[in-house]
């Protein structure tokens, strides 16, 4: 049976390149010319080396499985994956159908096409969710680096102070029981003169009485006479 098949790649990829880890996808124009009708069984595909023809890969193979009445067009898409380093590579697809449990291939597309890699998008979900996680797993493993093989430091205990006791015995004056040893000389000077003072003032007190006793019995003996 004569069925024809034409291939174009959507308005939005108008070069026909075939970008890696997304979903590329064809369109393919099927005619039937025949006075049969057939049916539309599987669409599969290949790369090849454009030089030497040698396979690289078989592409994913759809079913469809629709009936193409003889005389009528079908436009189906078929989507497939790429997994190559950016270099020209040339696409094989092709078309299965039966009539009258006969099977058929008619070649739909046969080109060389360009690899590419995707646009890097800093809006994108899926890398951004990526990088979030490859972040928070480094994370995870330097904090737990960190304390498997950094001992953590203890805080430093302050030190006391002692206060060294005196060489020797130590003598205590006075009723309030100072230590005469700790105090400075000119101290010790000022409280003594202090301390001496009442007893000038008693001295002087007694003195003055005695001349008061004195000049009395001078007077009583003046007036006897």
């Amino acid at each position: 049976p004569e069925i024809v098949v034409q291939a174009t790649f959507p308005e939005s990829n108008p070069f026909g390149h075939v970008v890696n880890g997304e979903r590329n996808q064809i369109f393919l124009l099927v005619e039937n010319k025949s006075d049969k009708n057939v049916t539309l069984q599987t669409v599969a595909g290949s790369f090849h080396n454009p030089e030497t023809g040698k396979l690289f890969r078989n592409t994913s193979s759809l079913t469809y499985g629709l009936p193409l009445l003889e005389g009528t067009k079908l436009q189906i898409p078929y989507s497939f994956y790429s997994e190559f380093k950016p270099r020209d590579l040339r696409l094989n697809i092709w078309l299965e159908h039966t009539v009258d449990d006969n099977k058929y291939r008619v070649t739909a597309y046969d080109s060389v096409v360009t690899i590419v890699e995707p646009e890097p998008s800093w809006l994108d979900f899926k890398l951004l969710s990526t990088y979030l996680i490859v972040f928070a797993a480094l994370g995870g493993v330097s904090y737990v680096a960190y304390n498997a093989y950094i001992p953590s430091q203890k805080p430093k205990r302050k030190r006391t102070t002692k206060v060294s006791a005196p060489v020797g015995t130590v003598t205590a004056s006075g009723s309030s029981g100072y230590q005469e040893e700790w105090i400075p000389e000119h101290h010790l000077k000022k409280t003594k003169t202090k301390k001496a003072k009442p007893d000038n003032v008693a001295v002087s007190e007694e003195s003055s009485s005695e001349v008061n006793g004195t000049e009395g019995k001078r007077t009583r003996k003046g007036k006897k006479y």
